[in-house]
């Protein structure tokens, strides 16, 4: 219920409670125009110094950058995702000519071609030469810009590698050329869409007639996620596809929930240990951003570890741990229990004494260190 009211309220709250825009006037050749950007860097940007953060491209940034800035911080927050690099354009008088396409080809046309250019060939190298950018980039519209953001899937290195679509009003053709642009789609990408059941009557036909299309893609390459909202309009929609968009895209990036827990890995044939591992391995890949092994997933697969019995795990579990977390007693804990379970008091004595050194850290406490070590000497009276 806290979770609740708290994500409610990231939806009205506005950016600079979460640290100061930067507001920027960006000169384009293309356009020959200046354009305004926000621009919101995650909280401790500044003290992170060797961190590097996907980035997002708002469209219409004069009112979809508030809701996205505040979703990206609450879910970053609880580490539901990673902290990103937030950019709105504001497009509040320019946004018809900016998606502007042509009507025989139905592809970006004069201001919306420039448009598309300016994006791809000076905002994105601008702002990863200015700020630290990772690999990961994702774009989100909403209808005429939504419909714009696809232009970019046609490419056939595509620059932005997540996209969301807020109720797209789709040009002629487009539905054609998602489909076989996702059929063919050769790297990771995300493809989010949504409508509602009192959209535009128009668009949410479309939308609702090229999700059963894309249905029917088989490409591992492709994550596609879909959403009808009941009871929502053209623009309440909005204010629940921004939340669920980042759910779905960073949904490996999650710690280990009880659920995963319970039906996944308590019941792994293979090895919880090298599930562990895998699952960094493959949201690195993934996401282009290299992080630590949180401390609860290490609790969630030493539980399992436990219940299942599979002591022989505890030994490269300790040893990473020790690696991951140097300054708590998590690993030296792991390294203990495996050496009771072989047989091995002495080791295991010494690999608790070692811990108690260390950091407190989540149940493991000097108290608790201290009665395992106290617990050996009395069952072999040292």
């Amino acid at each position: 219920m806290k979770k609740s009211i708290i994500l409610l309220l990231a939806f009205i709250i506005t950016a600079s409670s979460y640290g100061q825009v930067i507001y920027e006037k960006f000169k384009s050749i293309k356009l020959d125009q200046t354009r305004e950007l926000k621009i919101q860097l995650p909280r401790n940007y500044k003290k992170n110094e060797d961190k590097i953060y996907p980035l997002i491209i708002v469209l219409d940034g004069d009112y979809l950058f508030e809701p996205v800035v505040g979703n990206v911080d609450y879910f970053s927050y609880w580490e539901d995702m990673p902290e990103s690099i937030v950019v709105g354009i504001n497009q509040d008088k320019t946004r018809q000519e900016d998606s502007r396409y042509d009507l025989a080809d139905f592809l970006p046309v004069n201001k919306g071609a420039e448009f598309y250019e300016f994006i791809g060939q000076e905002l994105l190298p601008y702002l990863d030469q200015t700020y630290r950018t990772a690999q990961l980039k994702i774009i989100v519209g909403h209808d005429h810009t939504a419909n714009f953001i696809n232009y970019f899937l046609f490419k056939e290195n595509p620059i932005f590698h997540g996209y969301i679509n807020l109720s797209p009003d789709l040009a002629p053709n487009m539905k054609d050329r998602i489909i076989a642009a996702l059929s063919n789609r050769t790297s990771d990408t995300w493809f989010y869409m949504a409508t509602g059941t009192q959209d535009v009557e128009k668009i949410r036909n479309n939308v609702v007639g090229l999700d059963e299309k894309i249905k029917e893609i088989d490409n591992d390459n492709v994550k596609y996620f879909f959403d009808n909202f009941e009871e929502s309009t053209h623009y309440t929609l909005v204010g629940k596809a921004i939340p669920r968009a980042l759910e779905v895209i960073f949904e490996m990036y999650r710690p280990i929930s009880k659920k995963k827990y319970k039906e996944v890995i308590l019941h792994l044939e293979t090895s919880a240990y090298e599930y562990l591992t895998d699952l960094y391995k493959t949201t690195e890949e993934l996401y282009g951003i290299k992080r630590k092994i949180r401390i609860n997933d290490f609790i969630a697969i030493s539980t399992a570890i436990e219940k299942n019995k599979n002591w022989e795990e505890l030994e490269p579990l300790g040893k990473l741990a020790r690696k991951e977390h140097p300054d708590t007693m998590l690993g030296n804990y792991y390294l203990g229990m495996y050496y009771e379970q072989i047989g091995e008091p002495k080791k295991a004595m010494r690999a608790y004494e070692n811990g108690f050194l260390q950091s407190e850290v989540a149940f493991l406490t000097k108290d608790f260190m201290l009665e395992k070590v106290n617990k050996i000497k009395e069952d072999f009276g040292w």
